[in-house]
This record gives structure tokens, sequence and C-alpha cells, in this order.
């Protein structure tokens, strides 16, 4: 038995028996690799996914919170499908109409200038002087019941000292047509939404103007990024009752490509 092992240790391996080793635990490896890499990549490729998902689904979460909160009829997208624009409303409530038989109280006064008016209830947010108060909002073109056009018959400024009770307007103002269901509405800002440069951004604290802005605008908030094209569409449905909105977003990274399409319905009673 000690002869057989001192021969077996002096001869060693041969070189065959080498490479058949060296082949079979290449082979090993290739099959192991395959097995560890395949699961390791699925896991990367959902996660990459979920990620764009979760991406997108924020994006348009934040459109449709701007897109509930716009001013009626003001809803307007430009004909590449690429910026929407909408004017913020902060608050809204509706205007004293016919005096009180007892108290009596200060009506909005349609027949000429008036300084301002009582709120029927109470706003739930006081507005701040300077911003808009828009009553009977129909479009967003021409210049009637337009608040994007220039001198708007609808439009006041909301003067200091105003209440959640009582809205003072600086200076007088004449509003061309009262609201079927003495509604007003408080604006502060225009916002528009565009795809640009492979991200989403938002538009927001620039001048107001009767024609879309589709460039020269300020400084964006980025909304979402690896954005691989977007698309906007508004039916308004019947006039100045409701509309809907259909945005359309794809987020790719990687060769990673999803698209996800949501709806929102808008309330364009004036």
């Amino acid at each position: 038995m000690g002869n057989a092992w001192q021969k077996i240790n002096k001869e060693g391996f041969t070189l065959v028996e080498l490479v058949v080793v060296i082949v079979i635990i290449g082979i090993l490896s290739a099959l192991g690799g395959k097995l560890i890499l395949a699961p390791v990549s699925n896991y990367v490729d959902l996660n990459r996914r979920a990620q764009l998902v979760d991406q997108a689904e924020m994006a348009m979460r934040r459109m449709q919170r701007d897109i509930r909160q716009a001013l009626p009829n003001s809803i307007r997208i430009d004909s590449s499908g690429q910026y929407l624009e909408l004017l913020s409303t902060v608050a809204g409530g509706r205007y004293r109409s016919y005096p009180d038989p007892v108290s009596g109280g200060d009506v909005l006064d349609f027949t000429q200038p008036d300084t301002g008016f009582d709120v029927l209830g109470s706003l739930t947010r006081v507005p701040n002087a300077g911003q808009r108060l828009i009553v009977y909002n129909i479009s967003s073109i021409g210049n009637s019941g337009n608040a994007y056009a220039a001198g708007a018959d609808n439009t006041a400024i909301i003067g200091g000292g105003t209440t959640a009770d009582y809205i003072n307007l600086t200076p007088a103002f004449n509003f061309a047509n009262s609201s079927p269901y003495q509604r007003f509405f408080v604006v502060d800002q225009p916002v528009t939404y565009t795809c640009e440069g492979g991200s989403l951004n938002r538009y927001s604290s620039y001048a107001i103007s009767q024609i879309q802005p589709t460039s020269s605008l300020n400084s964006p908030a980025l909304v979402a990024t690896h954005i691989a094209s977007c698309r906007f569409s508004y039916d308004p449905g019947a006039s100045q009752r409701a509309g809907l909105v259909t945005l359309k977003l794809s987020l790719s990274e990687e060769g990673e490509t999803i698209t996800l399409l949501h709806q929102v319905h808008v309330v364009n009673t004036p």
C-alpha cells in the first residue's frame, strides 16, 4: 500500500486530466453563473420598472391636483399637445346678490363699479391682496368672459382688509356678467406643464397672457425625469358643464419603457 501511494505521488496528474478538470469546472461555473444571473437580472429589471411607474404615477397625481383646482373653463392645450396651461384657484365661494331681509348686507353690484361684497358663508382661506377675483369665466378664448384676455371683463383685484366674510376690491370693478350660481373664484397664478429635454416641468408665477405661452417661461420646477414622450388633450364636453383632460406619459430608462394614460374629469360650471 505504501509503495502504491509513493508511485502516485511521484507521477502526479497528466496534462489531459488537468484539461478535463478545468473544462468541467468551467462548465459548472457557467451553469452556476446563469442560475444566479437570471434572478438578479429579473430583480433589477423589476425594480427599474417599478421606479418608472412610481415616478409616472406621482407626476400624474401632481397634474391631477392642479387640474382639479383650475378655474372653470381655463384649461388650454396648444396644438402640439405638449403644453397644458390653467389658472390655479386658491379659494372660491358665493357672493351676496340680494340683501338679507333682516340684516341687509353688501351685495355685489353688476350695474356699476363696486368696491366689495359679502361672502355667503365663510371662506376656508382668506385671499391675499393682489390676487384676482373672477366671476363667470366661460371661455379661454375671445375677449368676453375670458380671464386670460387683456383687460378681462370678469377679473378684479382683491384689496387689503379682505376677510373670510367680506371681499374688498381695489380699484372698484364692474363685472360684465353675473354667475347663475352666484359663484366667484380667487386665482393666484397661471400654471403650465410641458415635456422638454427628457423632463416633465411645471412653470408658475409668470404673467397671464391671452396668447398661450409655449416658450420663454421662467425657471421650471422639475416634476419627472426619463420622459420619452408625452401628450395632453382636452375635450371640453358640454359647454360650461364638464370636460375631460387626457394625460399620456411614457418614461424610458436603459431600454425599459412604460406608458401611463390618465383621464381627469373637470367641472366647468362657472
